[in-house]
């Protein structure tokens, strides 16, 4: 038993969900991160290979080479990936780069609007979740002694 000279209290810093629903999303954005990414690499090759998956529209505003847009998918989905298994381990960095690499891929993705519709609409709405579940409140807990 350590004594307590100065008279402060030692908290190890740890984060606690307000509730298990916060923690449950925060698992569920882990996911959709690692499997989105996982996703966007394999979009990424097909784009590379220029494959006849994909319908190029003319005259688009953010008209962007096939091969080009390619290479960010694979780079954004690779560092999504990672940050989605960094968040599994429990790295408290993996929120705030999570948080910064969804907003990334919604723009990526609004951005990929004429190439896959239906595909873009749907990862805009899962990186608004993951976003959110990545943002849910925490609350600071002490040290518990035994």
């Amino acid at each position: 038993m350590a004594s307590n000279v100065s008279g402060t209290r030692h908290h190890q810093a740890g984060w606690e969900a307000r509730s298990p629903w916060a923690t449950g999303w925060t698992a569920a954005a882990a996911i959709l991160m690692t499997f989105g990414g996982i996703m966007a690499i394999f979009q990424g090759i097909a784009a590379i290979a220029e494959d006849d998956v994909f319908v190029a529209t003319r005259n688009f505003t953010y008209e962007f080479s096939l091969t080009g847009w390619g290479w960010i998918h694979l780079i954004l989905g690779a560092l999504v990936t990672a940050a989605g298994i960094a968040l599994f381990r429990g790295a408290g960095w993996a929120r705030v780069v999570g948080v910064a690499l969804a907003g990334l891929s919604m723009i990526a993705n609004f951005v990929w609007l004429p190439y896959a519709p239906v595909w873009a609409i749907v990862l805009v709405v899962i990186d608004g979740f993951i976003i959110w579940a990545l943002c849910a409140p925490r609350r600071e807990t002490p040290e518990r002694r035994a």
